[in-house]
């Protein structure tokens, strides 16, 4: 721990000492837990980061437009127009990878939940399903149905390893949300937590916030902290000990998201790409996704915000939308591309301005919680690799197979539990329907085969299939062919025995 004398002399260099303005009023305890903490920040980068962040605030995004062109189609596979032998040999392609254990997941879950008005990370969220399962249950199930998958098709006796990324407020309820779920039934082993880093919020005039008396504002440094958190945390030297040389990266909120995707896996893998992204079309033109795309010739993806309208609204010869790969963060990196990463590139991440409101405590010590906006948070994305790819590929898939985030609390229009949770069970009534049986609604009556079983319905019939039974459709057939089943319908692995011995 550095001593008073040597921490002070660093905050009036970077003219930040009115951070200590109130340490004769802590108790010993309190001063030596805040010298703690800011022994641990990077004192000597504290200038830059405040001038930047303050100059960032300050100055609009230059607009890109003149420099954009689509991806070129020779580098996008597709769910849709992609042909189904090219499709069946990709997946086959990633089972064997995964087999072999060379696949890893890693969930990016450094966020609270507050938009979602919880104190608690998302993870841990019930959307409100038939099950009740959480987006954490959800997910283990799908790594644990994938390893089954590959196993079946090659007598192998595989392990995905699922990293997972949390921040300073995230880390411990996750570790005891797991150990309290058993794991929910993966071992303790290949679940690899670890922590990025968090960095200081700073006034529109380049000051350090104080959030209470003897402590710095901090906010998590983005999804795009993960590289310096691989490093960190000798992330990269674990994947290298299991054999892991490519991985699935995502984020918590998708309730949709394919663990270790086959196909994509398979399709990045034998296209020889270092960097991948799998992307949905974008349902209009102002849709606030960003957009997978090339500037300058070098892939990467840019903001909705810094596109101009006439840019966003384009359409080719056959109406669709020119800018129209929306960046769902789903994302495919070799571990080589990783660590080259974090060898070379790590300083060269383009830093974002995210404008928030910040609690803080005034020049009387008062405690006061902002109306408005009065505070930055620099951060770092996940995509912002793109540009340092050798070999970028784009995969697009169907948004009501493989995306519906969770945002905001409900009654919002979009992103809710309720569009979640509408999703995951419209996606499930399709896969019942396309394996043969009926369904039939709370009247006993038959529902027809597109009532209620799209993620727009405001009620698709109450339909649940667990991961532990289907990954994403596959072997139902046996089980439902010739069926006619009363809502709700929840088919889990007890039922899924039973059926099969009938």
């Amino acid at each position: 721990m550095l001593s008073l004398e040597e921490v002070k002399q660093s905050l009036e260099s970077a003219g930040q000492s009115h951070v200590l303005q109130f340490l004769p009023e802590l108790c010993e305890e309190d001063r030596d837990s805040f010298l703690q903490e800011l022994s641990q920040l990077d004192l000597k980068g504290l200038k830059d980061h405040c001038e930047g962040a303050a100059k960032a605030a300050a100055s609009p995004s230059a607009s890109l437009d003149q420099h954009l062109e689509p991806v070129p189609p020779q580098v996008i596979g597709s769910v849709k127009k992609s042909d189904r032998n090219s499709l069946t040999a990709w997946e086959n392609e990633g089972l064997l990878k995964i087999s072999e254990n060379r696949v890893g997941v890693l969930l990016l879950a450094g966020g609270q939940g507050t938009r979602l008005g919880v104190q608690y990370p998302k993870g841990m969220y019930n959307v409100g399903l038939p099950s009740n399962k959480t987006l954490y249950q959800i997910q283990a199930e799908r790594i644990y149905k994938i390893q089954e998958l590959a196993d079946a098709k090659h007598g192998s006796k595989c392990t995905v390893p699922w990293y997972i990324m949390t921040s300073e407020f995230t880390l411990a309820p996750t570790e005891k949300f797991f150990k309290k779920n058993n794991c929910f039934g993966l071992k303790p082993s290949d679940i690899i937590m670890f922590e990025q880093r968090m960095i200081p919020a700073v006034t529109f005039d380049g000051k350090v916030i104080l959030q209470g008396k003897g402590k710095i504002a901090m906010a998590p440094d983005g999804n795009g902290g993960l590289y310096q958190a691989l490093v960190d945390n000798k992330v990269l030297e674990d994947m290298k000990k299991r054999g892991v040389e490519y991985l699935h990266v995502y984020c918590v909120d998708n309730i949709l998201v394919k663990m270790a995707d086959p196909v994509f896996i398979g399709f990045c893998v034998s296209k020889g790409a270092d960097c991948g992204a799998k992307v949905v079309e974008k349902a209009y033109p102002a849709e606030p996704v960003g957009v997978v795309c090339r500037v300058q010739g070098i892939s990467q993806v840019v903001e909705y915000s810094e596109m101009q309208q006439e840019t966003a609204e384009l359409r080719g010869p056959g109406g669709e939308l020119v800018y129209s790969a929306g960046n769902i963060c789903n994302h495919f990196f070799t571990r080589a591309f990783l660590q080259d990463v974090a060898e070379n590139f790590q300083g060269q991440l383009k830093q974002h301005v995210a404008i928030k409101k910040v609690p803080f405590v005034d020049t009387y010590g008062n405690q006061v919680k902002p109306t408005k906006p009065n505070g930055i948070k620099m951060e770092k994305f996940v995509f912002d690799v793109f540009p340092f790819s050798r070999k970028f590929v784009a995969f697009e898939v169907l948004r009501e197979d493989e995306f519906s985030p969770l945002k905001n609390a409900d009654g919002a229009a979009t992103d809710s539990p309720t569009t979640a949770r509408n999703s995951l069970m419209a996606q499930h009534c399709r896969w019942v329907l396309a394996a043969g049986a009926k369904l039939l609604d709370e009247h006993g009556n038959v529902l027809p085969p597109k009532a209620g079983i799209s993620a727009a319905d405001n009620s698709p019939a109450q339909c649940e299939i667990s991961p532990l039974v289907s990954y994403f459709g596959e072997g139902l057939e046996p089980l439902l062919r010739g069926r006619t089943l009363p809502t709700p319908f929840i088919l889990d692995e007890k039922l899924a025995k039973e059926l099969q011995a009938l």
